[in-house]
């Protein structure tokens, strides 16, 4: 057996851009209490994840630079590398993003979200390729919401290339009159965590989503075994992080290895 702890970063929705890296830091610092090696946040958790409804300043370079160094800071502090959520512009274009972070406070990179959703793209434009990163003796990827839960091979190229989990930053809240679950994967709820399910179990990897803490989203944070059987989630709604240990033996990645090219 391996063990690598890690937590998710089941936050309310930032009231500003300051206030998302103020609420990053306090994260970071509570996982370190709770001895986690990696943290992840949810899809655009700085500065918050442009949705209808929500107030934001306009795209700042400047801002998302001292907020990451902000961040890298505080990852070097704890001694955990972070899974951060976030924005980037790009070719003045503006990406939905994730910022790898190394347990020392430097940058191991970014995945862009490459499969946006039809109501992102006024907003957001889409990013190219798939990264692997690691963290001591984990091998994990990438898949940003949308792609993960409609493209199954985004999961599966980095179950392909050996990571044992696949982290799914998204966002994910009430609509209304929407159904309001209080059972992970109730039969009666969206499809999405039944996708989530399937993820994990149809390539043999951990595969751990994040999504805000708010009233009624029809999803939770959960992190899901190598075997489509549901490890640990969040309490719909409950702010706070959820923190699991994962046995990184069991994610082998057989079945995603044994899919061929049509």
């Amino acid at each position: 057996m391996s063990t690598f702890r890690i937590a998710l970063a089941n936050l309310r929705f930032p009231h500003s851009a300051e206030a998302s890296v103020s609420l990053a830091e306090q994260a970071i610092a509570d996982a370190k209490l709770q001895h986690a090696n990696l943290i992840c946040f949810p899809e655009c958790f700085v500065p918050g994840y442009r949705a209808l409804g929500k107030q934001l300043p306009p795209p700042d370079p400047a801002f998302l630079e001292r907020a990451w160094a902000t961040i890298a800071a505080a990852a070097a502090q704890a001694n955990i590398a972070v899974v951060l959520g976030t924005e980037r512009i790009v070719d003045n274009a503006l990406r939905i993003s994730a910022l790898v972070i190394h347990s020392d406070g430097r940058i191991a990179g970014f995945q862009d979200k490459v499969q946006l959703d039809p109501s992102e793209e006024a907003t957001y434009s889409p990013g190219t390729g798939r990264h692997l990163f690691k963290s001591g003796e984990l091998i994990f990827g990438i898949a940003i919401c949308h792609e993960a839960w409609r493209y199954p091979e985004t999961v599966r190229w980095s179950a392909k290339q050996g990571a044992h989990i696949v982290f799914h930053p998204h966002f994910h809240q009430a609509e209304p009159g929407s159904y309001q679950p209080s059972t992970f994967a109730d039969p009666a709820n969206s499809f999405h965590e039944k996708a989530a399910l399937c993820r994990a179990a149809e390539n043999s990897c951990f595969f751990a989503t994040v999504n805000y803490a708010s009233i009624g989203s029809p999803t939770t944070s959960a992190i899901i075994s190598p075997d489509g059987t549901l490890l640990r989630h969040q309490p719909y709604a409950k702010e706070g992080l959820l923190i699991a240990d994962i046995d990184i033996t069991q994610a082998t990645g057989a079945l995603a290895a044994r899919l061929k090219s049509i």
